[in-house]
């Protein structure tokens, strides 16, 4: 593997959280990353108000929760730092329509993914400063890290601005609590291309791609569906702890031998030479542009192979086996996955 210089990583002594005291920082959106980075930064002392578009569903559970609730255009026009909390398909027509026009010289547009703007569905005035703060992991995991004293790592970078924007980062990750955990620094460009690349090879394509392949497998050879399921998604999430608590030798410490013996002999027979070669064109992909470009497509065409491919996965036997199995275990928090996400 090819060697790199380690990155500089930030903490709570490197952030000057007065830097947004008496601004206004507006929340567009108040889904997953939107909820959290609003409540964490109100509960931190910052005047925090949200930005939606009329008649959403996401109001009644910011208004709930003691926000002002404003227009995209009223909030944008009110602030000192705006937040993108929006899909990237969707941010492009927000952008051109309620954000540009009520941009002003020195205000902060804040992303919390560098989509729009490295593949520039965005390109934004010059006089704005362009900033991202990039938590590494989901809002309600965001939420919930902060409400324990505790933080998720983040990454942040300046597409423009200078030190005042580097600052202004810095304090909203402090906001969010963040930089409990630690801050890396790093461009617009490598936090897209390795975003995209982990969630589509590991994270959630490559894990979720693997998980229904055990457990078809399993299954096809005639043992029943709970089996496979406690084996290959129940007890995945148990293996994926100790890797984060001590990396994968940690997770080799705590496992058995002979799961050990399974791990360094069977598990490179199964992810090998050829999976390596099919993520190094998925990379390619992402980094031409190509995904960006189909992902823009398909929510131009109505999301329809999107939806369908959610529905299949939605409807895969792995699903009502594991609904009935959790069912049995009470101290697992339900959640219910429709309606305003914030809501949970």
């Amino acid at each position: 593997m090819k060697k790199t210089p380690l990155a500089k990583v930030y903490g709570t002594s490197d952030a000057d959280p007065l830097i947004l005291k008496g601004k206004i920082l507006a929340v567009l959106g108040f889904g997953s990353q939107g909820h959290a980075h609003a409540l964490n930064l109100k509960e931190s002392g910052y005047r925090v108000i949200i930005g939606l578009y009329k008649g959403s569903k996401s109001i009644a559970a910011a208004e709930e929760k003691g926000f002002e609730v404003y227009t995209v255009a009223e909030a944008v026009t009110l602030a000192d730092v705006i937040f993108l909390s929006l899909p990237d398909t969707k941010q492009p027509a927000v952008y051109e329509s309620e954000i540009l026009p009520n941009l002003a010289e020195g205000k902060t547009l804040l992303f919390a993914h560098g989509f729009a703007i490295h593949f520039k569905t965005i390109v934004p005035p010059k006089d704005v400063n362009i900033i991202l703060v990039a938590p590494k992991g989901p809002g309600h995991i965001v939420r919930r890290q902060y409400l324990e004293e505790k933080g998720v790592p983040a990454l942040i970078a300046v597409h423009q601005g200078g030190r005042q924007a580097k600052q202004i980062a810095l304090a909203w990750a402090h906001g969010i609590g963040a930089l409990r955990a630690g801050v890396i620094e790093t461009t617009f460009k490598e936090e897209t291309e390795t975003d995209l690349f982990g969630e589509q090879t590991v994270l959630c394509g490559g894990a979720s791609a693997l998980v229904y392949a055990g457990f078809e497998t399993l299954v096809d050879a005639g043992y029943q569906p709970e089996m496979a399921y406690f084996e290959c998604l129940h007890e995945l999430k148990l293996i994926v702890d100790l890797m984060n608590e001590a990396g994968i030798s940690g997770m080799r410490f705590s496992i058995s031998e002979t799961a050990k013996w399974g791990d360094v002999s069977v598990g490179p027979k199964i992810i090998d030479a050829g999976v390596k070669k099919r993520m190094k064109a998925a990379l390619k992909d992402i980094q031409s542009g190509k995904f960006a470009k189909g992902w823009v497509a398909e929510y131009k065409g109505g999301y329809k192979k999107y939806n369908a491919l959610l529905k299949k996965g939605a409807n895969h036997p792995i699903e009502k086996t594991g609904e009935r199995l959790r069912g049995l275990m009470p101290w697992m928090k339900k959640r219910s996955i429709k309606g305003a996400q914030a809501a949970y």
